[in-house]
């Protein structure tokens, strides 16, 4: 019997501390917490809501109605917020659960999340989200081109942003000894240049309140030039990669190599907005080089001898420039590389496209 007490002590001792410890959780409030706790409420009880149409990733064009269909078990939702392109669209207090987005929120190209939260009481709302496409419009329509005029170009000039002014050609180059310069237009001839650190890859450029802007490829960073001097006066970043620039009236457009133009405010330079670039039937990927002309956006289309012309307000794609064949074989070498680089002469209405590493300076004519 003395060798059974102990025994008797032990157990007892340690069946309470089990019981204690699953008693308690030792941070008070925890049971509380755990009681309201929806996960706790039988399957049956919970609120619930899924999208019935539209259908994942189905397509519309702009300007569209869209029909959303909404679905909820028991009927246990007392009310349905709609989102759309992450605007609130609708309040829903009632079945049944439908709705038509009105075309003033498909007035922009691009993947659009359709986001629906549904509320029971106070218990723990329910959401359920899915993209839907907007394609452009219109079939875009197809360009030509003629040249006008031939310059001489640098060949070791790798071009990644391209802008004319006041008489000059300005042009920012990529790859090892990246660099922005002033050229000559009818020579060819580099006036100034200014060299960026050999760690940094050069990309696009453009011209904003008489100051330059230029871009990196991965850095994230970019530089602000005093145009008559290019002396830097100021650093910008970005989290993007940078490929093409140009500016907008009082924005800056920057594109990163996917379907992507963002627009942001010169001083700050922070995104104010986005557009998904889209024509009838595709996204339209690799935006590199751009240039605004007369209310749109040129973009070239990187790897291709395409010109994408962008509406800036909706982002769909209004036409096409075919300018294959504008260098000629007997131009190309080994390091000739793709078009890219777009300057317009707003003046003296003249456009301007070379490429990377190019001997010639093309000035074009569109025709259809």
């Amino acid at each position: 019997m003395k060798s059974n007490c102990p025994r008797f002590f032990i157990s007892t001792l340690l069946t309470l501390t089990l019981v204690w410890m699953f008693s308690c959780s030792g941070k008070p409030g925890r049971n509380e917490a755990r009681s309201a706790d929806t996960s706790s409420v039988p399957a049956a009880e919970k609120t619930s809501v899924s999208i019935v149409s539209p259908n994942v990733n189905e397509g519309f064009k702009l300007g569209d109605e869209i029909k959303v269909v909404l679905s909820t078990e028991n009927r246990k939702a007392d009310s349905v917020i709609i989102s759309f392109d992450s605007r609130r669209v609708a309040v829903l207090n009632g079945e049944p659960w439908e709705f038509t987005i009105s075309p003033e929120y498909t007035g922009t190209t691009g993947r659009k999340p359709l986001k629906v939260t549904a509320y029971e009481g106070r218990k723990k709302p329910a959401t359920a989200t899915r993209f839907v496409i907007v394609y452009s419009d219109v079939a875009p329509r197809r360009y030509g081109y003629r040249v006008v005029h031939t310059y001489p170009h640098d060949r070791n000039a790798f071009t990644q942003g391209l802008f004319y002014f006041n008489g000059m050609l300005y042009e920012g180059t990529g790859q090892t000894g990246s660099n922005l310069r002033e050229v000559e237009l009818t020579t060819g001839k580099v006036i100034r240049q200014h060299n960026l650190d050999g760690s940094l890859f050069g990309e696009g450029i453009t011209l904003y309140n008489d100051k330059i802007y230029q871009l990196t490829w991965q850095n994230k960073v970019g530089f602000v030039y005093e145009r008559p001097t290019f002396r830097l006066i100021n650093k910008i970043y970005y989290p993007t990669e940078g490929w093409g620039l140009t500016t907008a009236d009082d924005r800056l457009i920057m594109s990163d190599g996917s379907n992507v133009l963002y627009y942001y405010e010169p001083e700050m330079f922070t995104v104010v907005s986005r557009l998904e670039v889209y024509d009838n039937v595709n996204m339209i990927d690799s935006l590199n080089e751009l240039e605004y002309i007369d209310n749109e956006i040129w973009a070239n289309i990187w790897m291709t001898d395409q010109i994408a012309r962008i509406d800036p307000q909706s982002g769909k794609v209004k036409g096409y420039i075919d300018l294959k064949g504008l260098l000629g074989s007997s131009d190309r070498t080994e390091t000739t590389d793709v078009l890219n680089g777009i300057a317009y002469d707003k003046a003296g209405n003249r456009i301007f496209v070379t490429g990377k590493n190019w001997p010639k300076l093309f000035e074009i004519k569109i025709t259809e």
